[in-house]
């Protein structure tokens, strides 16, 4: 798939999602919050199905079709952000639409996980780059 379709794809997810999100909080429809997080899931899906096939193809040939720099362990952490993300709106969705008492501290471990895990990444990446 081409640079411009991925982004395509992620522009309109990300805005069938704000849609959604929009008429759920404004009172215009009255779904259930599993149903307004579906463009996200069908995203996140898509991304899992692509590292776990790049990852595959990794260890299968030992290298990648495109000659990228990521290692293995690098697709393996953007795999694990992508399935903490999914964990954390799952337990949002849980908490908004279902159990009103679970805790947000519990519903928010998922994302400050990847918050510190991504915080972690990117000063790794501006650490090499100053080293080069």
């Amino acid at each position: 798939m081409a640079v411009i379709h991925r982004a395509l794809f992620t522009w309109f997810t990300t805005l069938d999602f704000l849609i959604f999100l929009v008429l759920k909080l404004d009172g215009k429809i009255n779904w259930n919050w599993f149903l307004i997080f579906i463009p996200l899931w069908v995203f996140d899906a898509v991304v899992v199905i692509y590292l776990t096939v790049n990852m595959i193809i990794h260890c299968k040939n030992g290298y990648d079709r495109n000659h990228s720099d990521l290692s293995l362990r690098r697709k393996g952490w953007f795999l694990a952000c992508a399935v903490l993300k999914m964990v954390f709106q799952v337990l949002l969705c849980l908490k908004l639409q279902y159990v009103q008492s679970l805790s947000l501290y519990f519903v928010m471990i998922p994302f400050w996980i990847l918050a510190t895990g991504a915080a972690g990444d990117i000063f790794k990446g501006l650490v090499l780059i100053n080293r080069r």
